[in-house]
């Protein structure tokens, strides 16, 4: 059975998003296979998660994204609309979350056919790289898709008409994420051990050097 790691993974989070191209590098440089476990976002796990935070981290986090985007010269701006219906002067989570359902449906639904990266690849572009408005309007997730080889109409369907069954599976992704020693995204997990955070990539290609997985070796 090939050697596989998971990545816990969120379509609200730059990180994630700045560290895609990395994760479709593995495949190549490692013998491994990159398994996507899309999750929901903290806000939308935990709706009282931005009233309770310190008032420095949203401030902070904005920042540093757009520094490291600017530090990888990765095209980025904050998604237009965001994937999550917010009131961001209160903190306050709307019941109703359209947008980031929708994506996380379709992830799950991608990841169950192997094409979990191929997708958050193409979606995250979509929505981060600036080069778009109204990601979600007209046809422009299913050209993002297209683009990528994926059929859009099949995994739009499914995320539609099985929602319950991918949010189960989602579900279950949250509850492996927490039990692999993490909260947050992007989580790598390899053989058990976890590397939380973008900046903990590098170290993830180590441990798999370690294990003689390089395909340089």
């Amino acid at each position: 059975m090939p050697h596989k790691v998971e990545i816990f993974y969120s379509f609200r989070s730059p990180y994630c998003y700045l560290l895609t191209d990395r994760l479709t590098s593995l495949a190549r440089d490692f013998e491994v296979a990159a398994i996507i476990r899309p999750v929901y976002p903290i806000a939308i796990r935990d709706a009282e998660f931005f009233r309770r935070v310190d008032p420095l981290y949203r401030p902070y986090h904005l920042k540093d994204s757009a520094r490291l985007a600017e530090f990888l010269n990765i095209p980025y701006r904050r998604p237009v609309p965001d994937p999550i219906v917010q009131d961001l002067a209160s903190g306050e989570i709307a019941t109703e979350q359209p947008y980031i359902r929708h994506i996380t449906r379709m992830a799950q639904a991608a990841a169950d056919i192997g094409a979990g990266v191929a997708y958050s690849a193409a979606v995250m572009a979509l929505l981060w790289n600036g080069a778009t408005d109204n990601w979600h309007q007209g046809s422009h997730l299913a050209d993002a898709c297209g683009e990528a080889g994926l059929d859009f109409a099949a995994l739009d369907r499914r995320a539609a008409r099985e929602a319950a069954g991918l949010d189960a599976e989602i579900d279950g992704n949250q509850q492996a994420q927490r039990a692999a020693g993490h909260w947050g995204v992007p989580l790598m997990v390899f053989d058990g051990e976890p590397f939380y955070g973008q900046d903990r990539f590098d170290m993830l290609c180590w441990r798999l050097s370690r294990h003689g997985l390089s395909k340089s070796n």
